[in-house]
C-alpha cells in the first residue's frame, strides 16, 4: 500500500467530513443549528428547526461528501482506500476541525457508507432505520438500530475485510454519538420527531 496515498485519502476525507453542511446551511437561514432544537448539527435537527426541505438537503449533501471521500479512496487504494476515505469522513463529520470539533452524529454519512460497502447492506440499513423510526416515532431509535445493522449486514453478506472494518467503525462512531439519546430513551424523555412546517 502506498503510504502517501493513504495519508492523502485520510486528510481529504477528514476535510470533506469537516465541511458540516447543517452548520454552513443554518448560518444562511438564521443562525447556527447547534444553538437550536436538539443542538445537534445534522439533518434531523435541520428538519426540526428549519423544515423538512432543509433536512433533506442536509442529508443529501452529507451523503455526497462521503461518496466523494470514498470514491477518491477507491480510485487510489481500492477497498483499503474506501476504509480510509469513509472512516475519515465520518470522523470529520462528527468531530469537524472547522467547527470546533462539534458536529453531527454520522447517520447520513453512515448511510452512504452502507451503500458503498455493498448495495445490499445499504438496503438493510435503510429498511431497519425506517422501520425503527416509524414504529417508535423517534429518529434516534432508527439511527441506533441502523448503526447496529450496518455491521451485522456487512458480516452477513461477507464483504471484504476493509469494508467490514469500515462498517464496524461507522457503527461505533454512531453509537458513541447517540449515547445521550440512549440515556433519554431509557429515561423515557426522548422526544418524538416533528419537522418544522
Amino acid at each position: 500500500m502506498n503510504l502517501l496515498r493513504f495519508v492523502l485519502v485520510i486528510l481529504v476525507g477528514y476535510a470533506l467530513g469537516s465541511l458540516n453542511i447543517s452548520i454552513l446551511m443554518s448560518k444562511t437561514l438564521g443562525g447556527d443549528v447547534r444553538k437550536k432544537g436538539s443542538g445537534n448539527a445534522g439533518a434531523t435537527n435541520m428538519a426540526r428547526v428549519y423544515g423538512l426541505g432543509a433536512g433533506l438537503a442536509t442529508m443529501a449533501l452529507d451523503m455526497l461528501k462521503a461518496a466523494l471521500a470514498m470514491l477518491l479512496g477507491q480510485k487510489l487504494l481500492g477497498d483499503w482506500g474506501i476504509l480510509a476515505g469513509g472512516g475519515a469522513c465520518i470522523i470529520g463529520h462528527c468531530f469537524p476541525a472547522f467547527h470546533h470539533f462539534k458536529g453531527g452524529k454520522g447517520i447520513s454519512v453512515g448511510g452512504m457508507i452502507a451503500f458503498w460497502i455493498d448495495w445490499r447492506v445499504g438496503l438493510v440499513v435503510v429498511g431497519v432505520f425506517a422501520l425503527g423510526a416509524v414504529l417508535s416515532k423517534k429518529v434516534s431509535v432508527g439511527s441506533i438500530l441502523a448503526a447496529l445493522a450496518i455491521f451485522a449486514a456487512a458480516l452477513l453478506f461477507g464483504v471484504s475485510l476493509p469494508r467490514i472494518l469500515l462498517a464496524g467503525l461507522g457503527m461505533a462512531v454512531a453509537l458513541f454519538q447517540h449515547r445521550g439519546n440512549m440515556k433519554r430513551l431509557q429515561e423515557g424523555t426522548e422526544p418524538d420527531f416533528k419537522p418544522k412546517n
